[in-house]
């Protein structure tokens, strides 16, 4: 116990402990039956098929010495050699891998009625489907021929009525409880003909109420076989032969499935999916003692308990593991089966009673048990599916760590058993057990007589296939020796720590003791990323964020191994002179380094039929795998990119468009101004001083002189004349100073105005800040009318 820093140390020792018990307990019963003249005298063990029934004897089947004899002890009925009831059915069991389908194909007592997929089930009982195909997929494939509702085939088919059932109020109030008949003064009926079985039915047709029961056998058949129904009246006890009459059993749906008539049951979670599987009844208005006994708060929950307490019955249990397939039913065993039932509806109107006792007359606690027992009328029998991780659930149970070679060997016996059972339709307990197939994987034997000596007592068809469960064995040796403590963790419940590997490791390294309290170092340091040591099939998701610990890589590369090149022939000569000297060096701190980097042999490391070669490959493809993983991760993070910018332009393009569309309709500036133009022409000047505001204001002569050329300006002409280029003067081109033009260039009138000012020989005055920037009105001929030419 004192392992704390390991996660799993308390764990595993606490296990341990549980285990010694057990293996002390076991034994110690072993000698109490030796000392009491149970197992004395040892019978000599003989071939499978030839041992005589044995005597079960233990404390559940003996009578108590309170009477004052001596204990005395009952055999119980082992049938060995009894003719399986299943080669006598008309309907052939169905143990393929494929879902359950309902068997019902006439629903009574129907608000809602059945889809046509049931309707007209015995019209497709010729069908080639049925031929060569199990009978579900042969159903399924049948829908998709004939394109009906698929979802019919798998739903309830009492649902809706289930679901819209009230209970009357008759149910709900304090009822008198009615004694039962005496048990030897009480008519019982053996039904094994339809005849009878009609009779019956009938006869429950006209009550207000019945109880029922099964009897369940299932250890020689792959589903289980419902072998005996027991149904009490208040007057009448009915056992039915269910094996001899499994193909006309639902006949009673008429009476099962009518909601007045109330289905006093025990337990009946079990009992619901039975009668699914095997005759397609249904229960509609079914009440359970087992839910009223919970919601009373008994001691005991159990039918024997309520059979003490209600009716002070003692309840022989030694029949209840009995093989019920015996025909003819000895007297022992009617009795106990007529026992289930007899009682069970005087214990009905007790536990209504107490109900409303003890919720002081109100009915809610007797509804709560009432909807309960509606839950458990509309579970669906679900056949068992094999998958590829089956066994692991399986595994999971047995609380025991196996590596890589061991857990192959569980998983190939799995399968081996699963498919042997469907086939022999014999159970898996039968053909295989989990203890056996667990003790098998664990050693691993490597002989044939090893996988026998595995098995006490043999089962029979471990004997006859040991050679295939050999070869399956020698199979699961053949995968690479790998520790599975990660699976061990994960399958406790625990967050699996992956270990660091020290790729360096000297005496006086302390991080990898296991008790270290110097455990953790820096909590900075990089994750590493190492070789992993497990297949597709057994990766765990371990957060390297949370490993910080004295990882030493190695910096010395001189004994560093150099990987096999194809393109040998391209090295040079001096290259290859210097590799084999390297490699020719021993790495002296090999003494000091893991096991797992011992010097290999250089023969045995490229040999493809060593062990080494196969686990170095290995290791090999997984780096290049996840090399793989993280340039497609790359790859995608590059394109999610690219989406998005094209989502961004996109976006950008639509916003454009539609501010361009917004404005289309909007009129600029220039046809703002011509529009005005048109109407009056004193609102164009009004909308020159405005937007001239933000400029310094000219003088009231400057704008004076402004408005007359406006005035006086004629509308715009459409069609203009050229200018005429002959009176101009073309020696402005060619260097020369023309004279002064009397015509008015914008361009040259500020120079020629600080020109005229300053005196020749002086230079211009740019200081000054008062000098106006506006044209002289004087120099500017605006009443004439110019036509510049359009560039």
């Amino acid at each position: 116990m004192r392992d704390r820093n390991k996660l799993t140390g308390l764990e595993e020792r606490f296990d341990l402990v549980v285990d010694s018990n057990d293996i002390i307990l076991e034994r110690a019963g072993i000698l109490l039956d030796e000392a009491d003249g149970v197992n004395r005298t040892q019978q000599p063990v003989m071939p499978a098929g030839f041992q005589p029934p044995k005597i079960v004897v233990s404390s559940w089947n003996r009578k108590g010495s309170g009477s004052g004899t001596h204990s005395e002890t009952f055999r119980l009925l082992h049938a060995k050699n009894v003719t399986r009831p299943q080669l006598k059915f008309k309907e052939k069991v169905d143990n393929s891998n494929t879902p359950f389908i309902p068997k019902i194909f006439i629903k009574p007592n129907a608000t809602k009625p059945l889809p046509s997929y049931f309707t007209n089930k015995q019209m497709r009982k010729e069908r080639p489907e049925d031929l060569d195909v199990p009978a579900a997929l042969a159903d399924f494939i049948h829908q998709q021929r004939t394109q009906e509702h698929v979802d019919d085939m798998f739903a309830h088919p009492y649902q809706y009525e289930l679901e819209h059932l009230t209970t009357p109020e008759i149910l709900l109030s304090k009822p008198e409880p009615q004694m039962y008949k005496p048990i030897a003064e009480t008519k019982c009926t053996f039904i094994d003909t339809l005849e009878d079985l009609v009779a019956m039915n009938e006869k429950l047709c006209k009550l207000s109420e019945f109880a029922v029961d099964l009897e369940h056998h299932s250890y020689r058949s792959f589903l289980g076989l419902t072998s005996l129904m027991q149904i009490s009246t208040r007057d009448e006890d009915f056992i039915i032969d269910t094996l001899e009459l499994r193909g006309e059993m639902y006949i009673l749906n008429e009476a099962f499935t009518d909601p007045a008539i109330v289905k006093v049951f025990h337990g009946a979670d079990s009992d619901i999916e039975w009668l699914q599987r095997d005759f397609g009844l249904y229960v509609v208005n079914l009440f359970d003692t087992h839910q009223a006994s919970r919601a009373l708060n008994l001691a005991r929950h159990s039918l024997d308990h309520l059979l003490k307490h209600f009716c002070n019955v003692e309840s022989d249990k030694r029949y209840q593991l009995a093989d019920w397939r015996i025909r003819p039913l000895t007297d022992e065993m009617v009795q106990y089966a007529r026992t289930d039932t007899h009682y069970l509806l005087y214990i009905y109107d007790c536990v209504r009673a107490q109900l409303l006792d003890h919720h002081h007359g109100q009915p809610g606690l007797l509804q709560s048990v009432w909807n309960k027992s509606k839950d458990i009328s509309l579970k669906k029998y679900v056949k068992p599916i094999f998958t590829e991780e089956s066994y692991l659930e399986v595994q999971r149970k047995q609380k025991k760590s196996f590596n890589t070679q061991q857990l192959t060997a569980f998983r190939l016996l799995f399968a081996w058993r699963d498919k042997l059972a469907r086939q022999e339709d014999e159970s898996t307990g039968y053909v295989l057990p989990t203890h056996m197939m667990n003790k098998i994987s664990e050693e691993l034997p490597k002989e044939p007589q090893g996988i026998i000596a595995c098995c006490n007592p043999v089962p029979p068809l471990v004997r006859q296939q040991v050679n295939e469960l050999h070869l399956l064995v020698q199979q699961a040796r053949e995968m690479p020796l790998l520790k599975a403590e990660i699976a061990a963790q994960k399958t406790k419940g625990l967050t699996p720590v992956r270990k660091p590997e020290v790729t360096l490791f000297g005496p006086h390294d302390m991080s990898r003791a296991p008790g270290s309290d110097h455990r953790h170092f820096s909590h900075d340091d990089l994750p590493i990323k190492q070789g992993m040591l497990f297949s597709d099939e057994h990766k765990m998701d371990v957060d390297m964020q949370k490993i910080s610990c004295l990882i030493a890589p190695a910096k010395i590369t001189l004994f560093k191994e150099l990987e096999a090149k194809n393109d040998q022939d391209s090295i040079s000569s001096v290259n290859m002179k210097a590799r084999r000297i390297i490699e020719s060096f021993e790495n002296p701190f090999r003494m000091y380094l893991p096991s797992a980097d011992v010097h290999i042999n250089k023969n045995a490391k490229f040999d493809p039929s060593s062990k080494i070669f196969e686990i170095s490959k290995r290791w090999k493809l997984l780096s290049i795998e996840q090399q793989q993983k993280e340039i497609d991760a790359k790859k995608k993070a590059k394109e999610e990119a690219k989406d998005q910018a094209k989502k961004a332009t996109e976006e950008r393009n639509k916003a454009k468009q539609s501010y361009q569309e917004s404005l289309q309709n909007v009129s600029t500036v220039r046809q703002q101004a011509a529009e005005s133009t048109k109407g009056v022409g004193q609102k164009r000047q009004r909308v020159a001083s405005e937007v001239g505001e933000s400029t310094p204001k000219p003088s009231k002569k400057l704008m004076k002189t402004a408005e007359k050329p406006q005035k006086t300006e004629p509308p715009p002409q459409e069609s203009f004349t050229p200018f005429d280029y002959s009176q101009s003067d073309l020696n402005v081109f060619a260097g020369a100073k023309s004279k002064d033009n009397t015509q008015f260039d914008p361009n040259r009138q500020a120079h020629d105005f600080r020109k005229k000012r300053n005196p020749k020989g002086q230079k211009p005055n740019f200081g000054a800040g008062n000098q106006s920037m506006s044209y002289l009105p004087g120099k500017s001929e605006r009443g004439f009318r110019h036509n510049w030419p359009k560039r």
